[in-house]
């Protein structure tokens, strides 16, 4: 019996059709472009449902709405598919993988995120490719996880980072190896992928709206602007700083104004600006002083996944004190404690 794997199609390059305006995308446009592709009809293929997204979005429209649906959507179909595919935008794909670990727990089948840097409908193209592998893995490969296939890279999803705006190897995992490559063989280092969730079902939490934001440090920061991202009603920022975790120790204001956060419970979450390494905030002085002006390390956790765990814990009701612990606890594959 063929396997069956569901395509959840939210938009992005890969479906798109050439118009006067450029790159738009196209009600039905995916599907048809499937259905001139030969391989797909082998059969060692799966049979494959798609299930297009309306609107379809460009994924620079992506928000955590979205990334609820998404989840609430493989939820409801996880028993009767082997194995998912979402088709999906590359700008913010990295921050959509790195959300639905957090979101779909007790899942137990694999769910593959991809898309292209050329349309399906172009002779020369990535997406055939990125397609094939991905349904091939998602219905071939017990990988209960949410990983993140382009370019012959498998990747765990709360750990890739878009790497290349042009380039079709696009994304990668610095601080993780891959959990598989496809090249004349798909070849899983099945050491790395983690265990299935004991829960019967996979279950989505029903979350709120927090506020959370990101900061970018960047020579002559003004701790005016610091103030104003750190002010009221925000709850947590993911603060990217220099190398292993450093900023600006000699500017009082600076550090004053990391102090009045963190004193009013926001949670400040430091990642470093590096495609490689982690945070260690006990190198450096000018690490050490934001750390006790009330900043946490996010250690070797990449901006989206810590950015989609905060989201995550404060839409779920966590108080700040019970945020601060989990940011630095892996959950689900997102860092090296």
């Amino acid at each position: 019996m063929r396997k069956r794997v569901y395509v959840a199609y939210t938009g992005g390059t890969i479906g798109m059709k050439r118009t006067r305006k450029g790159y738009e995308p196209k009600t039905g446009y995916l599907q048809e472009q499937m259905e001139g592709i030969p391989e797909l009809r082998h059969a060692s293929m799966p049979s494959v449902t798609v299930h297009e997204y309306e609107p379809l979005l460009d994924s620079s429209n992506m928000t955590p709405r979205q990334w609820l649906e998404i989840a609430r959507d493989i939820a409801a179909q996880h028993d009767d598919y082997d194995g998912f595919v979402v088709v999906h935008g590359t700008d913010t794909m990295a921050y959509t993988a790195s959300a639905l670990p957090f979101l779909l727990d007790g899942l137990a089948k694999p769910v593959v995120i991809t898309g292209s840097q050329i349309p399906l409908c172009e002779i020369r193209n990535d997406a055939r490719e990125n397609l094939i592998t991905s349904l091939m893995i998602a219905s071939g490969y017990a990988i209960p996880e949410v990983c993140l296939y382009f370019g012959g890279k498998l990747l765990r999803g709360c750990r890739s980072v878009k790497v290349s705006a042009s380039g079709f190897a696009a994304f990668d995992s610095p601080n993780f190896l891959p959990l598989g490559e496809a090249g004349i063989d798909i070849n899983i280092r099945w050491e790395l992928v983690r265990k299935p969730g004991r829960k019967k079902r996979v279950t989505v939490p029903e979350l709120g709206t927090p506020v959370v934001s990101a900061l970018r440090l960047f020579p002559g920061i003004s701790h005016e602007h610091v103030r104003n991202v750190l002010r009221p009603p925000l709850q947590g920022l993911v603060l990217e700083a220099y190398g292993v975790g450093n900023g600006p120790d000699q500017d009082a204001e600076f550090i004053a104004a990391l102090e009045e956060a963190a004193a009013r419970d926001v949670v400040i979450v430091d990642c470093t600006q590096c495609l490689e390494g982690r945070v260690d905030l006990s190198e450096y002085a000018a690490g050490s002083a934001l750390a006790r002006a009330g900043v946490i390390s996010g250690f070797d956790m990449t901006a989206e996944a810590a950015v989609a765990k905060l989201y995550y814990l404060f839409g779920r009701g966590d108080s700040p004190a019970k945020v601060k612990r989990e940011m630095q606890r892996d959950l689900c594959g997102e860092l090296t404690p």
